[in-house]
């Protein structure tokens, strides 16, 4: 027996309207990446992370628990758990990821963050007012509480006076750059993913190759975004040769994550298909997505490295430290957060 579809998603349209995310989880988790950068609050440009690789620990423990009731009496009470949680976050009830597993997954933020430093930009960051951006509330349908979501946040750039976005993933990139303008009367905010604005100021000359990687695309930055060369440039600079599978670039395959919700083990085999691709050309992948991330490296297992781009690009920054690593998950339930891939056809 599966959760009723209608519940579910009433339950992420209620929290991202009540709520300010599909899956609420406090403020002191989706704003732990930052302490002891000082970065300034607001400001004209800032780095917005969506809390989007936040939430994934949260988002495994939560997919995890739906796994276990979804078989049981228990799932016929859906309704139930609907018209509670409007009353109660129970998010913060059921998914308690331990501290290691949020610094883990604070490290990319933070790393991204580092970068820019580096690279001489300057920036802020809007800390708890970093809102999810609300993509898969806009792939399940929600229209009207995601155009006044989108409203919410284009008003949380005005008070800050925010006139440009550094993004970090293809899913708060999208929502940002393409869908908002359609939803916000007079949104004028530029966006750019942190890729772009690290190539964009990338001076001096490549590092000499010293290792191979096999790149899988983001289907939203490839396909909906145009988000193609700035990765492999950035790799190739960091002493990196740029490996491609047989489906790359605008021809890049799913990660499998978005069919998750409605078909477990067709998101498995998805995954475990494009796993076998990346693996006929290496033995170490690199994504730019968290939903990518954590959903490959769950179907390679041991048998492939799979690891997020700031990862590769930081130890390039400061090659005599040990960056900090997401640690490779256990093989439990696919993320699904936040998919624009079901739109982009992934």
């Amino acid at each position: 027996m599966r959760l009723s579809t209608v519940d579910v998603v009433g339950i992420l349209a209620d929290n991202l309207e009540r709520r300010g995310s599909v899956l609420p989880i406090p403020a002191r988790a989706a704003t732990g990446w930052a302490r002891g950068l000082a970065l300034p609050r607001g400001g004209p440009r800032v780095l917005y992370t969506g809390a989007m690789y936040q939430l994934i620990p949260y988002i495994e423990r939560v997919v995890r628990l739906e796994q276990r009731i979804a078989d049981t009496p228990l799932a016929r009470l859906s309704g139930l758990a609907r018209r509670v949680n409007r009353v109660v976050n129970a998010i913060g009830l059921v998914a308690r990821p331990s501290a290691a597993e949020r610094r883990d997954y604070d490290a990319v933020p933070a790393n991204v963050a580092r970068l820019l430093q580096r690279a001489g930009v300057e920036f802020g960051s809007l800390y708890e007012d970093d809102l999810y951006a609300g993509a898969l509330a806009y792939d399940l349908g929600a229209d009207e509480v995601v155009a006044a979501h989108a409203r919410r946040v284009a008003r949380i750039f005005e008070r800050y006076g925010v006139r440009e976005v550094i993004t970090i993933d293809p899913h708060t990139t999208t929502m940002l750059r393409s869908i908002y303008p359609r939803l916000v009367p007079g949104y004028d905010v530029s966006v750019r993913t942190y890729l772009e604005v690290l190539a964009a100021a990338a001076t001096g000359s490549p590092r000499a190759v010293e290792n191979e990687v096999v790149i899988h695309d983001s289907c939203v930055f490839a396909r909906a975004e145009g988000v193609l060369e700035a990765p492999r440039e950035l790799l190739a600079a960091a002493g990196l040769r740029v490996l491609e599978p047989v489906h790359s670039r605008a021809r890049t395959w799913c990660c499998g994550g978005p069919v998750e919700s409605l078909d477990a083990d067709k998101a498995a085999q998805v995954a475990a298909a494009r796993v076998a691709q990346l693996r006929e050309v290496g033995t170490a992948c690199v994504t730019m997505c968290p939903l990518c991330l954590i959903n490959l490296r769950k179907a390679a297992g041991d048998t492939l490295s799979v690891r997020d781009i700031s990862e590769y690009l930081i130890g390039a920054a400061q090659p005599d430290a040990s960056p900090e690593r997401p640690p490779q998950p256990a093989r439990s339930a696919t993320v699904r957060l936040a998919s624009s891939e079901m739109r982009e056809g992934s």
